[in-house]
């Protein structure tokens, strides 16, 4: 047997619709998932015990389901609830409840291995809330994040490939439509293998640049209000 590329040439359109569906899933799910992590890690450290509690049991017991059991249970379970949506809606709803528990922890830590009394420190010379947070703690740990986030990124990307089970016409099942039409399963599936490796490469390098950019920004770049400039000049020279 011979590698034909003729077989990816001729497919191509196919392989590029299942990529680009890829991307706007693997997006959303980024967007959707994140806030959900955001709303999660902030329950996770807030004072209230039941809050915590809350958070910390659908955290465990979303990271302890395969996610393929996890898209099963949305995809199915809605539908016998009376609820019937797109398997393309369910399936990046699942992919981002799968990746919001994961991006909690990473904002959860990042959080906590601040020095204690930042917020408290914040607020105490006249921030509010919103500006303790906007102006003090997220420029100390966006930077900090981004790895992390990263990694849990790429994960959900090659996870989106499971939706494929659902008859989501993303990357992996244009693959095996395209198999099913050909009977030449190596060449269709290193195509699908080149184009998520391409993928995760272009990921690998925003989030690269995103931390270059965050790095420089957390010392020249924020435009600071009058209080966080206060809260800098305090802090530098020791008191908190």
């Amino acid at each position: 047997m011979k590698f034909d590329p003729s077989i990816i040439f001729d497919n191509a359109p196919l392989f590029l619709h299942g990529a680009l569906l890829t991307l706007e899933i693997c997006v959303c799910a980024l967007l959707i998932g994140y806030l959900m992590g955001i709303l999660l890690a902030l329950m996770r450290i807030a004072p209230q015990r039941l809050l915590r509690l809350l958070s910390g049991g659908w955290i465990t017991l979303i990271r302890g389901v395969p996610f393929i059991i996890l898209l099963f249970v949305v995809h199915y379970g809605l539908p016998f609830a009376g609820v019937r949506l797109p398997s393309i809606v369910t399936g990046t709803v699942s992919l981002a409840t799968f990746a919001s528990v994961y991006y909690a922890e990473v904002i959860r830590a990042a959080v906590q291995a601040l020095p204690t009394g930042q917020y408290q420190s914040a607020r105490a010379i006249g921030m509010s809330p919103f500006q303790a947070t906007r102006h003090v703690i997220v420029p100390q740990i966006l930077r900090a994040l981004v790895p992390p986030s990263t990694n849990v990124t790429l994960t959900m990307m090659k996870e989106s490939a499971v939706l494929s089970s659902v008859t989501v016409p993303e990357l992996s099942y244009q693959g095996l439509i395209v198999q099913g039409n050909t009977f030449a399963p190596f060449e269709v599936f290193a195509a699908v293998a080149g184009l998520y490796w391409l993928i995760a490469i272009a990921t690998a390098e925003a989030a690269r640049w995103l931390e270059r950019h965050t790095g420089g920004a957390q010392d020249a770049r924020i435009s600071r209000n009058a209080l966080a400039e206060r809260y800098l000049s305090l802090e530098k020279r020791g008191v908190q």
